[in-house]
């Protein structure tokens, strides 16, 4: 019987053993096919390569939850901000600027990129962790949920990088704390005050603010007090930047309230080098080459009138280059008055050739009336009375005059009460005896008189414009810059 049984239970495990290793063998088929499967997926996913080593080490692989799971973003509704109906929830600000890209004057704003990172606490974000480690995520995440609404105040542009993807980072702590991050570009108005242009100084800030949120539900502050705004090393090509340091204020609008402002302010000094050479050499050249007109014969009318016309000519393109590349003001900028200052420079010099010539024809024909002058004098030649040697002219001489004192000289007739046998007494001669007390020697030459001595000798109009237009202009150009620099 024993055996009967022994040689049953034979013949059962011979029969069930063939079934258990066709099992076994498909068992092994299958997770090989499954190894090959994941190992064609993530060989396609990354270009053909696979990182055994990232795939050990990828934690994400041990969550039994996903992210959104974690935070419990389906439990909470993140249309409200964070403690809602409480007091204020502070969102602290940390501004790093990348560049100034431009400035324009003509617009009268800035462009500037920079980080702007903002700091806030939110417990509906909370999430357990073993080893206290924040959580990283991208833009995809921050638009299920709550982030302050700060905007840019008399902005023109902004955009958000999104090269390759958007320059945007959230980063949650297990407690709740919170780190957003974006990287903007923005365009925004500046007031500039061009009353000292070129040598200006200009005052530009960039002011942060929440659009929605007045003081009673959100309160702005700087993260870090002065430290909050850093930057790194910008240069620019007109400009120098003296100062960036933040500040803080408040806003009011009637319709909703108070709100909190934070201010990026920074200072910008001109570079004057640019127009030294651009504006202000080329003017005192040509201010300078107005004056050269003055050592030319006043005979020589196409020299001195070209030389004239082209050196207005030339003050006018430069007034008008400059004023193309400002904005329409309705003021006097500094360059203005230099510029008008030297066009009036050059513009006398012109006007003073114009009455010396005048001055000059006026005395030729005077004397030429009076036989001072041949008949077959011919006006155009020119004239030798300034010292000039001329080879064509025949000029008569003048009659000498009388070394002995001259006779009496009755009194007009117009001066009935004066005696006429009273003579008017010549210069007194050595022998004469002194003159005594309140003796009049001669008469001052009152202002026309003057005036008809210079055109009687014109020549000297230009004797002294060599001397005061110089002086003039230099004195101008002292005032001028200890006032402005």
């Amino acid at each position: 019987m024993k055996f009967a049984l022994t040689m049953l239970r034979l013949i059962c495990l011979a029969w069930l053993w063939p079934v258990a290793l066709l099992k076994g063998s498909n068992t092994q088929n299958q997770r090989r096919h499954k190894e090959v499967y994941l190992g064609e997926n993530t060989r396609h996913k990354h270009g053909g390569r696979i990182d055994f080593k990232m795939k050990k080490s990828d934690s994400t692989k041990s969550l039994l939850i996903k992210s959104e799971q974690l935070l419990r973003i389906e439990d909470h509704d993140f249309a409200m901000r964070p403690g809602f109906g409480g007091s204020a929830i502070p969102v602290g600000i940390d501004v790093q600027v990348e560049s100034i890209d431009s400035i324009s004057e003509v617009n009268m704003d800035f462009t500037m990129t920079l980080y702007l990172r903002h700091y806030w606490q939110d417990d509906r974000l909370a999430f357990p962790s073993s080893n206290n480690k924040s959580r990283t995520f991208d833009a995809r995440l921050v638009k299920k949920i709550w982030v302050p609404d700060v905007f840019f105040v008399h902005s023109k542009r902004s955009f958000i990088h999104d090269t390759t993807m958007e320059n945007i980072m959230l980063r949650v702590y297990p407690d709740g704390n919170i780190l957003y991050s974006v990287r903007i570009t923005v365009t925004a108005l500046c007031s500039m005050d061009f009353s000292r242009f070129p040598l200006d100084t200009q005052n530009c800030s960039l002011e942060l603010e929440s659009y929605a949120y007045n003081e009673n539900d959100l309160m702005l502050y700087w993260k870090n007090g002065n430290d909050s705004l850093r930057t790194d090393e910008i240069a620019l090509s007109q400009f120098f930047i003296e100062e960036f340091h933040p500040s803080y204020g408040l806003a009011f609008y009637s319709s909703t309230g108070w709100y909190n402002r934070l201010y990026i302010n920074f200072i910008l000094r001109r570079h004057i080098f640019f127009f030294m050479l651009q504006t202000y050499f080329p003017t005192m050249l040509m201010v300078m080459l107005s004056w050269v007109s003055f050592w030319i014969d006043r005979r020589a009318v196409p020299a001195r009138v070209s030389l004239g016309i082209t050196t207005v000519l030339t003050m006018s393109t430069i007034i008008t280059g400059v004023s193309a590349s400002m904005p329409q003001v309705s003021y006097v900028k500094a360059v203005d008055i230099y510029l008008w200052a030297s066009f009036l420079f050059v513009f006398l010099s012109v006007i003073e050739y114009a009455a010396v010539n005048y001055f000059t024809t006026v005395e030729e024909m005077r004397k030429l009336r009076k036989g001072k002058l041949p008949v077959s004098y011919d006006a155009s030649q020119a004239m030798a009375y300034d010292g000039c040697f001329h080879d064509e002219m025949d000029v008569s001489p003048f009659p000498e005059l009388p070394t002995t004192p001259s006779p009496a000289r009755s009194i007009p007739a117009r001066f009935p009460e004066i005696p006429a046998t009273r003579s008017i007494p010549s210069r007194a001669s050595p022998t004469d005896p002194p003159p005594t007390e309140g003796t009049r020697l001669w008469r001052k030459r009152t202002l026309g008189r003057n005036l008809r001595f210079i055109m009687s000798n014109s020549y000297m109009i230009d004797s002294y414009s060599r001397i005061l237009f110089p002086v003039a202009y230099l004195l101008f150009n002292i005032i001028y810059w200890c006032i402005y620099s």
